[in-house]
C-alpha cells in the first residue's frame, strides 16, 4: 500500500507533496517561493503536522548529502529556516529536534561549505525566542563541534578563516540559546567552559596573517568583519557579561589553564589583554572574584619560574586597578598579604638559590636577576593598586605593610647570622620600597590619621639602623606623607637662594590637627632627624632628603613654636659638625655645615624677620668669600671641594645662637627657648640600633638629664655608672620587689583570715587618720574671701573681722555671666 502511494504522487500525504513542490527541477533556480508560502501556511494551519514536515525535510536532506546534491541541501536548509522563523507553536520542539539533527549532519560533513551552512542555520535558530520550554534538548555535540571548528587548520587561509569564524558564531549561538534558560543543559559547567573559553582565546591569540597585509581603504571594513580575533573578543565579552556570581570561577579557570599551557605569562602582553577584556566585561560587583582567582593562581605557581610569577603579578596589577573602580571589598588586604608573602618567598629563593632551600641534584637553579625583576613587579603592583584606593583603605594598607617590616625588639630579636641578616635586610628594603610606593601621592589633611603613633614609632625605629639604604627609604616615606601640596620637587637640590619666591612654594597656615600632631610627635621627629645627621655612611642623597624633610615640616606643619625648635635643631646640626664628637669624615662635616646654611637661609625668609635674614645672609656671604666648602654649592656636587682645616673654623663662618635669639626675641618669638641648645632625648630605641651599648645609653641619659636641668649648677655631679653600680641597682630592685610582694601577701592573708571586728577596727582607724589629715589641710588652705570694698585685709593666718557675703558683693560692669 505504501509502495503504491510512493509511486503515485496524488496519493502521497499533503505535507510531503507540499515539501516536494518547494524543490525545483534545477537546484540553481533556488527555492520555489510560491510553493514555500503554501507550505508555511499549511504548517501554521496544522501545527500538529510540523514535526512530520521536519522529519521529511531531514530525510530528504540526508539523502541529498549522501548523493552530493548540495544545491538541494541548501534549499532544504533555507526552507527549514523559514519554517522556524514563522512557526512558534507548542509543537515546535519536535520540529527543532529534526532541525538540529540536520544541522548536526551538515557539521559532520567534511565540506567547509556545508559546515558553514549548518552553522548559519544554527545561529538563526539561536536568535529565536521559543514560546515553549524544552526539557531534553542537548547541545553537547554542538559545543564540541564548534570548538573543533574554531581550531581549524585548513590549508587554504581564506577557508580556514571562514571555518573558524563559523565555529565562533556557533559557540556564540549556543551561549545565547542556553545561558538564560534554566531548563537547558548548564553551559557554565566545566565540561563546556573548558571547550568554549580556550577556543575563543585561541582565536584571540592567533591573529591571521592576512591582517598583516595592508588592505586598501575600501577593503578595510570587510577585512575587519572577517577577523576571527575581533569576533572571538565580542563573543568572549558577551559570555562574561552574562556570567552570574556563581559562574565566574568556571569561566576564569580555563583562561588561567590556557595561559599556563601555552606559556603566555612570560610575554604577558596577551595575558594582560585577556584580563582587561574580562575585567571590563563582567559586572563590577564580581571583580573581586577575578582578583581572588589570580591570587590563588599566584600561590599555586609559587615555585614556578620568576618570569611566570612576574607575568601573573603584572596581570594582577592591571586587573586590580580596574577592579578598584568597582567593588573589591575584603580582597584588598588579602591581595596585599599574598603579594607580601610572595615577596618574602622570592627573597628566600634568591638567597638559597633553589625553591627547596637547598641545592641538590635535579634542583632548578634560580637566577637572582629574575627574582629581582619579580620583586620589582610586586612592588610596582602594590603601588599601582594602592593609588586607586580611597584614603581610609590606603591607611589600612600602610599600617598592614609596616606591621610586616622586621624590626629589632627588646622581646623579639630579629634573625641573626649572615643568612638571617641578609634576609632581614632584603625584607626590610623590599617592604619599605612597597611602603614608599603606597605613600607616594597620599593626600590626608589630618596628619594624626596619616601618621598614627603605632605606625610612626615603627617607621622611625628603622631610621636608627646602620644600613644607609634603609635610612634613605625612611626619609623618603616621611617626605611622601608630609608633602601634601606637591612642594618636594621644587627644592630637590640643596642651594642657598637669595630669594625663595622663585620656588613658588605653596604654604598654608598650620591647622589645629597639625598643631596637635606636632605637640605629640615633634620631639620624636627632631630626635630622629638629628640622629640621622650623625651617621657616617650618609651620602648626598641622605642630606638632600634631610633638607627636604626639614623644609616640608617648616611649610606644612610649622607654627611659631615649631619654627623655634627647627632653628634650634639646625644650630645643633652645626654644632655637631663643629665639635665633631662622633669623629665624622670631612665630607660629612662639610655637608652638615652646608645643610644648616641652606635650611637657615630658607627658614629666615619664611619668617620674614629682616634682622634674622640679614644675619643669615652675612654669614653665607662670608662663607662664599672665605669658606665655600661650608656651602651646598661646593659640597653637594659631583666633585665636592672640601677643606681639611675644619677644626679652625672662625666664629664669622658660624650662625650664632645668641644673635638669632636676640633678633627673633625682639620680633615676638620665644627668646628663652631659643637660648637653650637642642639636646635629643635618648630612649630604648638606641639600645636596638647596634650603635651604642646599654652602658653608653644609660651614661648618656644621665648626662642629658643633668644638662637639661635648670638647677644644674646646684646639683652634685652625676655618679659615674660602672658595672658594680649597675649590679647593685639590679640586686636592690630585686630585693625591693620581693619585699613588696611579701607585704601584699600578708595583707591578703590578713583580710582572708582575721576576724571581722579586727578588720573593722583597722579600717576605722585609717579612716579617722585620713579625716584628721584632711581637716588640717582645710584649716591651712581655707581663707576668708577678699573684701570687695578695697579695705586692708588681715595678715596671713589671722581671721578677718568681717566679710561681705557673696550674694551682696558688687562686681564691676565688665564681669559678664
Amino acid at each position: 500500500m505504501y509502495g503504491v502511494c510512493g509511486c503515485c504522487g496524488a496519493l502521497r500525504p499533503r505535507y510531503k507533496r507540499l515539501v516536494d513542490n518547494i524543490f525545483p527541477e534545477d537546484p540553481e533556480d533556488g527555492l520555489v517561493k510560491t510553493n514555500m508560502e503554501k507550505l508555511t501556511f499549511y504548517a501554521l494551519s496544522a501545527p500538529e503536522k510540523l514535526d512530520r514536515i521536519g522529519a521529511y525535510l531531514s530525510e530528504r536532506l540526508i539523502r541529498d548529502v549522501g548523493r552530493h546534491r548540495y544545491g538541494y541541501v541548501c534549499i532544504a536548509m533555507e526552507a527549514l529556516d523559514q519554517l522556524l522563523m514563522a512557526c512558534h507553536c507548542q509543537s515546535i520542539n519536535l520540529f527543532v529536534e529534526s532541525f538540529l539533527k540536520m544541522v548536526a549532519k551538515l557539521l559532520e560533513s567534511e565540506k567547509p561549505n556545508l559546515q558553514i551552512l549548518g552553522t548559519n542555520s544554527f545561529v538563526k535558530f539561536a536568535n529565536i525566542e521559543e514560546d515553549t520550554p524544552s526539557y531534553h534538548r542537548s547541545y553537547d555535540f554542538f559545543v564540541s563541534r564548534f570548538s573543533e571548528m574554531c581550531h581549524s587548520s585548513h590549508d587554504d587561509l581564506e577557508i580556514k578563516t571562514k571555518i573558524r569564524m563559523s565555529g565562533i558564531k556557533g559557540l556564540q549561538g549556543v551561549v545565547r540559546k542556553t545561558v538564560n534558560d534554566e531548563l537547558q543543559a548548564n553551559i557554565w559547567d566545566p565540561q563546556h567552559m573548558d571547550k568554549i573559553v580556550p577556543s575563543l582565546l585561541f582565536n584571540l591569540q592567533h591573529v591571521e596573517e592576512a591582517e598583516s597585509r595592508s588592505p586598501s581603504p575600501l577593503q578595510a571594513p570587510e577585512k575587519e568583519k572577517e577577523n576571527p580575533a575581533e569576533l572571538a573578543e565580542r563573543c568572549l565579552r558577551e559570555l562574561l557579561g552574562r556570567a552570574a556570581f556563581g559562574n565566574i570561577k568556571n569561566a576564569i579557570k580555563p583562561v588561567l589553564i590556557h595561559l599556563d599551557n601555552h606559556s603566555l605569562w612570560e610575554p604577558k602582553v596577551f595575558a594582560i589583554r585577556c584580563f582587561k577584556i574580562i575585567m571590563y566585561s563582567i559586572q563590577p560587583q564580581h571583580s573581586h572574584l577575578v582578583i581572588q582567582q589570580l591570587l590563588g593562581h599566584l600561590d599555586a605557581n609559587s615555585r614556578s619560574a620568576a618570569t611566570v610569577r612576574a607575568g601573573i603579578v603584572e596581570v594582577l596589577s592591571e586587573a586590580a586597578v580596574i577592579a578598584a573602580t568597582g567593588s573589591v571589598g575584603p580582597t584588598v588586604l588579602e591581595m596585599f598579604n599574598t603579594l607580601l608573602r610572595q615577596l618574602r618567598l622570592s627573597i628566600d629563593y634568591a638567597l638559597t638559590g633553589s625553591y627547596d632551600g637547598a641545592i641538590s641534584l635535579g634542583t632548578k637553579i634560580i637566577k637572582e636577576h629574575e627574582e629581582r625583576m619579580f620583586q620589582e613587579a610586586v612592588i610596582k603592583t602594590i603601588g599601582s593598586f594602592a593609588s586607586t584606593l580611597p584614603t581610609y583603605q590606603r591607611s589600612e594598607v600602610i599600617l598592614f605593610i609596616m606591621s610586616k617590616v622586621p624590626l629589632p625588639s627588646l622581646h623579639h630579636p630579629i634573625e641573626t647570622g649572615k643568612t638571617g641578616e641578609n634576609r632581614n635586610r632584603l625584607t626590610q628594603i623590599m617592604l619599605l620600597k612597597s611602603l614608599l610606593q603606597v605613600s607616594t601621592g597620599f593626600q590626608c589633611n589630618n596628619m594624626m590619621s596619616a601618621l598614627p603613633s603605632n605606625f610612626l614609632d615603627r617607621l622611625l625605629s628603622t631610621a636608627l639602623m646602620e644600613d644607609a639604604e634603609i635610612r634613605l627609604f625612611v626619609l623618603e616615606i616621611l617626605i611622601s606623607f608630609i608633602d601634601r601640596h606637591g612642594n618636594r620637587h621644587k627644592f630637590s637640590s640643596i642651594s642657598t637662594l637669595s630669594d625663595i619666591s622663585v620656588l613658588k612654594l605653596k604654604v598654608d597656615k598650620c591647622s589645629r590637627q597639625d598643631t596637635v600632631f606636632m605637640k605629640k610627635h615633634s620631639q620624636q621627629l627632631y630626635r630622629h632627624i638629628y640622629l640621622s645627621c650623625k651617621e657616617e655612611t650618609n651620602v648626598q642623597k641622605h642630606y638632600e632628603a634631610l633638607y627636604s624633610l626639614l623644609v616640608l615640616v617648616s611649610i606644612e606643619l610649622a607654627n611659631e613654636e615649631v619654627l623655634v625648635d627647627l632653628i634650634r635643631l639646625a644650630l645643633a646640626v652645626q654644632d655637631l659638625a663643629q665639635v665633631n664628637e662622633e669623629s665624622l669624615p670631612v665630607y660629612n662635616r662639610c655637608a652638615l655645615y652646608a645643610l644648616g646654611a641652606a635650611y637657615l637661609n630658607l627658614i629666615s625668609q619664611l619668617t620674614t624677620v629682616p634682622a634674622f635674614c640679614q644675619h643669615i645672609h652675612e654669614v653665607i656671604e662670608t662663607r662664599k668669600k672665605e669658606a665655600p666648602y661650608m656651602l651646598p654649592e661646593d659640597v653637594f656636587v659631583e666633585r665636592p671641594r672640601l677643606s681639611q682645616n675644619l677644626d679652625e673654623v672662625v666664629i664669622e663662618f658660624l650662625f650664632r645662637q645668641s644673635k638669632i635669639s636676640e633678633v627673633l626675641g625682639g620680633s615676638g618669638y620665644n627668646a628663652d627657648r631659643l637660648c637653650l641648645p637642642y639636646i635629643p632625648q635618648l630612649t630604648d630605641e638606641d639600645r636596638l640600633s647596634k650603635r651604642k651599648s646599654v652602658g653608653e645609653t644609660i651614661s648618656l641619659q644621665v648626662e642629658v638629664e643633668s644638662r637639661n636641668s635648670p638647677e644644674k649648677e646646684e646639683r652634685v655631679p652625676a655618679e659615674e655608672i660602672t658595672y658594680e653600680t649597675l649590679k647593685k641597682a639590679i640586686v636592690d630592685s630585686v630585693a625591693v620587689e620581693e619585699q613588696e610582694r611579701e607585704r601584699r601577701r600578708q595583707v591578703v592573708e590578713k583580710f582572708q583570715k582575721a576576724p571581722f571586728e579586727e578588720i573593722a577596727a583597722h579600717c576605722g582607724a585609717r579612716a579617722s587618720l585620713l579625716q584628721s589629715k584632711l581637716n588640717q589641710i582645710f584649716e591651712i588652705t581655707i581663707r576668708p574671701p577678699p573684701s570687695p570694698s578695697g579695705t586692708i585685709t588681715a595678715a596671713y593666718g589671722q581671721p578677718q573681722n568681717h566679710s561681705i557675703p557673696v550674694y551682696e558683693m558688687k562686681f564691676p560692669d565688665l564681669c559678664v555671666y
